[in-house]
């Protein structure tokens, strides 16, 4: 028998958490941005230099790599850990997100979702037990429950209705998983907190899950459009519900101030397309705040993005070459800014665990933002 999934709590400043989560594929230090690799592939990247920016877990997608290749022909392959040269954490969404939001026709039922693939049309069926196959296909050490996930804004009525029915396909999703033997295998299955942007219904949510044994805790249905004091507000409410010794994961969030702010309410865990998307698209986040090197004054600006930094893409490049790929579409443009974006998550992620060891996150944050409102448009020269 494996390990048990564990998590350990190392340190705490304020509600801000230092941790790690063990898993058959190694040690996740807490709090953790994960680089999302939606098809099995953190998108213009190398996995060896998604590791060496210091990331310990990536994400994969149930509904992308259930189209294609399919979850069976990467369960014959080896697993997704071998079939994407990550032998590291991997953590893999339910999937539900992408059913509500990519698929051409879909229909909700108590069952699941019937919903037809935006690739071809084909039809699937994804349920709160097909869902964990899957997952359990692919070989994740870290999976999500089946949820639906609402668009906000949306009625009281209709957000209490869904909420009500993630609970219930919580319990079939634990219920799945344990069936499957996941406890035996060392991973582990989250529940993931609905309730849209009502108190009362986020706190039923949060209260309800933690009496079920999961051994971690989402936050879901957030960074869908609300404003950020609204996210937080709710993770006022959420955070203190949940098990104080098990891992807490705020789902697609977000931007550098999202995550700092969510790490001071108590969140361990982040993922977004954010820095990959954007740094597809000519957008660099640095410790200046962000950087768009598709203006016309970095021409000629022969600095890099940041003299300081570790990493390569952040430092041997001239801000002048990288405007001029990302103006021809060069696609090594998409693969520097992609780089020096996760570089620079994970160096945010590395200060806030050091802060809080040290006991001043609170300043941390400040400094930190300081630094992006400064910004960095010192004349060249």
């Amino acid at each position: 028998m494996t390990a048990p999934f564990a998590f350990d709590l190392l340190a705490t400043d304020g509600r801000a958490r230092r941790g790690t989560i063990t898993t058959p594929h190694g040690v996740v230090r807490t709090p953790a941005f994960m680089p999302v690799g939606t098809q099995g592939t953190v998108k213009a990247m190398f996995m060896d230099d998604v590791r060496a920016t210091g990331a310990d877990v990536v994400l994969g997608n149930t509904y992308h790599l259930m189209l294609r290749p399919t979850a069976e022909r990467v369960a014959k392959l080896g697993g997704l850990h071998r079939f994407a040269n990550w032998p590291h954490t991997i953590l893999t969404d339910s999937g539900g997100f992408q059913v509500m939001s990519l698929a051409q026709i879909r229909k909700l039922t108590e069952q699941g979702v019937t919903f037809q693939s935006h690739i071809d049309g084909s039809k699937h069926e994804m349920s709160p037990e097909r869902s964990i196959e899957i997952q359990g296909l692919l070989g994740s050490d870290i999976q999500m429950q089946l949820d639906e996930c609402l668009r906000l804004p949306a009625s009281r009525a209709e957000i209490d209705r869904a909420m009500r029915l993630s609970l219930r396909w919580a319990a079939r999703s634990r219920q799945k998983f344990e069936a499957m033997g996941g406890p035996g295998l060392g991973q582990g299955l989250y529940g993931i907190v609905q309730g849209g942007d009502d108190a009362d219904l986020r706190a039923t949510s949060a209260r309800e899950l933690s009496a079920m044994p999961f051994e971690g805790y989402s936050v879901g249905g957030l960074a869908v459009g609300e404003p950020q004091a609204v996210m937080l507000a709710m993770l006022d409410i959420v955070c203190p519900l949940l098990p104080e010794a098990k891992p807490r994961y705020l789902m697609g969030v977000g931007t550098p101030d999202d995550i700092v702010e969510s790490v001071a309410r108590g969140i361990d865990q982040f993922d977004c397309v954010m820095p990959t998307r954007a740094g597809r698209h000519g957008l660099a986040y640095t410790r200046f705040g962000k950087i768009n090197l598709k203006n016309a004054r970095h021409a000629d600006d022969p600095r890099p993005l940041d003299e300081s930094s570790d990493c390569p893409a952040l430092r041997d490049y001239s801000r002048a070459y990288l405007h001029h790929l990302v103006r021809t579409g060069e696609a090594l443009g998409a693969m520097l800014l992609t780089w020096a974006n996760v570089a620079y998550y994970q160096s945010l992620m590395l200060g806030i665990r050091d802060a809080i060891e040290a006991r001043r996150y609170a300043d941390f944050v400040a400094e930190t933002k300081a630094g992006w409102a400064r910004g960095d448009l010192a004349p060249i020269g």
